[in-house]
C-alpha cells in the first residue's frame, strides 16, 4: 500500500477517477447503467475519464478547467433507482480514504455528498438526507 496522499494533485486526481470508475465497472448494481450509457470499450471511456479528472480537478483544485453540465448529462440518461446514488456515493467515499488522507478525503466525500443532493433534487425532485 503507497503512503496516502496528503496533498491534492492532478496526478492522484487522475488515480482517484481511475481507481473509482474501476470499482464502478466491477459493480453489479453500477455497471449496468455506466455501460448502458458509456459503452463497455475502454476507448469509449477515456472521454469520460477526461471529463471527470478535469470536474474533479475544478471542484477540489479550483482550476476552472470542467466546462460543461452535469445536470443535463444525468438528466438525458434512462431513469435509474435514486439508491444507486448511495451506491455510487459509497463506492467514492471507499475510493478517496484508500488514496488520500483522512482529512482530504473528507473533502471529496463533502463535495461528493453536495453534487449528488444536487443531482437528486434537479433529477426527482428529492431532497434526502446526507
Amino acid at each position: 500500500m503507497h503512503m496516502k496522499e496528503g496533498k491534492v494533485t492532478e496526478e492522484n486526481i487522475k488515480l482517484l477517477v481511475d481507481s473509482f470508475y474501476n470499482k464502478v465497472r466491477g459493480d453489479k448494481e453500477l455497471s449496468p447503467i455506466f455501460e448502458n450509457a458509456i459503452g463497455s470499450d475502454a476507448s469509449l471511456w477515456k472521454p469520460h475519464l477526461e471529463r471527470m479528472y478535469s470536474f474533479w480537478s475544478s471542484i477540489v483544485l479550483s482550476t476552472g478547467s470542467y466546462s460543461g453540465n452535469p445536470f443535463q448529462k444525468h438528466k438525458d440518461l434512462p431513469a435509474f433507482d435514486i439508491k444507486l446514488f448511495d451506491r455510487w456515493l459509497e463506492l467514492f467515499a471507499e475510493t478517496t480514504k484508500e488514496i488520500y488522507t483522512e482529512e482530504i478525503s473528507q473533502i471529496f466525500i463533502a463535495k461528493s455528498k453536495n453534487i449528488a443532493r444536487s443531482l437528486k433534487l434537479g433529477l426527482y425532485g428529492l431532497e434526502t438526507t446526507p
